[in-house]
C-alpha cells in the first residue's frame, strides 16, 4: 500500500486540496497529526466533505485551537506535542498524511514539521505555488530533505501556472512532477474528482 506525506513550502499554498485530491485518487485513508486552528472544520473534516469515497478513514492527533504555528497553539493549551508519541496510524489501506505549515515549522521548542516526517519515515509529495519567491522556497525545502535523507516522491504545483518558474524548479532539483492542481472559486466534489484522475497512477509506481 502506498502511503505519502503531503507537505508544503509553506502555509496556505495548496496541501489540503491537494490532499483531498489524492485521497480520492487512491481512495486512501487520511491522517492529521497537527491540526492548528478551524476546529469547527478541520483539514479533515474537508477532505471528507470533498471526496466521494465513503470507504475513507478519517484521523486526527494533535486538535489545538488557535490558528498559529503548532507550537504556540500548544503552549496556549499548556500542552506540548512530543513527535516520540505520535505514532503513524494503522491502516491496511493507501494513506495520505498531511503535516502542518511548512517544513520548518516548529511544532514545539525542540522539534520541527520536518522532524516528524524523519520520524514517520514516508516518502513526501512536496506541493508548491508559483509566486515571487517560490524557487528560493520550494529549493530550500527540497534541500532540507536531502540533508535529511528523506525520499521525495515528487512535486505538486498548486494555483496559476507559471512555465518559467515550473521548469527551473523540476530542471535544477531533477524531482518528478507528479501533476498541477489549479486554483477555482468552487472548490467542489467534481472538482476534486477531476483533479485525481491525473493521480491514479500513484496506486501503481
Amino acid at each position: 500500500m502506498k502511503k505519502f506525506i503531503i507537505a508544503g513550502i509553506g502555509t496556505n499554498i495548496g496541501k489540503t486540496v491537494t490532499s483531498a485530491v489524492l485521497v480520492e485518487a487512491l481512495h486512501a485513508d487520511y491522517w492529521k497529526p497537527v491540526q492548528s486552528g478551524n476546529l469547527n472544520e478541520t483539514d479533515a473534516d474537508f477532505v471528507r466533505k470533498k471526496t466521494k469515497n465513503h470507504q475513507t478513514i478519517f484521523q486526527e492527533a494533535f486538535l489545538l485551537k488557535e490558528p498559529v504555528s503548532p507550537h504556540l497553539a500548544a503552549k496556549l493549551e499548556s500542552k506540548v506535542i512530543d513527535i516520540e508519541q505520535i505514532k503513524l496510524v494503522n491502516t491496511n489501506n493507501h494513506l495520505i498524511v498531511e503535516t502542518a505549515g511548512g517544513l520548518l515549522s516548529p511544532l514545539s521548542d525542540n522539534y520541527l514539521c520536518i522532524d516528524l516526517i524523519n520520524l514517520l519515515q514516508l516518502s513526501v509529495i512536496l506541493v508548491s505555488m508559483n509566486y515571487l519567491g517560490s524557487i528560493n522556497h520550494t529549493l530550500l525545502s527540497i534541500e532540507a530533505l536531502k540533508q535529511r535523507n528523506i525520499p521525495i516522491e515528487g512535486i505538486i504545483f498548486c494555483g496559476d501556472p507559471n512555465f518559467e518558474t515550473e521548469r527551473f524548479i523540476l530542471e535544477y532539483s531533477k524531482i518528478p512532477l507528479l501533476g498541477k492542481i489549479p486554483f477555482t472559486d468552487n472548490l467542489t466534489q467534481e472538482f476534486i474528482s477531476e483533479q485525481a484522475k491525473q493521480f491514479s497512477h500513484l496506486q501503481c509506481n
